[in-house]
């Protein structure tokens, strides 16, 4: 006698709690902070629901379900006072009028 499970646990999204809120890890597009449940699914049938614990990030593109302490930081970018061009934060010269930072 065989008996094939066809079937798995997967993760769902219940509530969008704050769009936006972070960057996927995988693809780089935006993510939200959303409220999941567990799903139980037999057969590609949903057949038991838990709720999840904590708030997740999910990823609208590739679909991928991840703690906000993986998400990158924002990149927060900085202006130079003397020719009002976007530099990064972490230079110390601007690269374009290049006076100090």
């Amino acid at each position: 006698m065989f008996f094939f499970f066809v079937g798995g646990v997967g993760q769902q999204v219940r509530q969008v709690l704050k769009s936006g809120a972070g960057t996927c890890i995988r693809c780089g597009s935006e993510a939200d902070l959303v409220d999941y449940d567990k799903v139980l699914k037999l057969f590609f049938i949903p057949v038991w629901r838990w709720p999840g614990k904590d708030p997740l990030l999910h990823c609208r593109d590739c679909d991928l379900f991840f703690p906000q302490s993986l998400s990158p930081p924002p990149v927060s970018l900085a202006t130079c006072r003397f020719c009002d061009r976007v530099v990064e934060p972490e230079f110390r010269f601007c690269p374009f009028c290049g006076s100090s930072l």
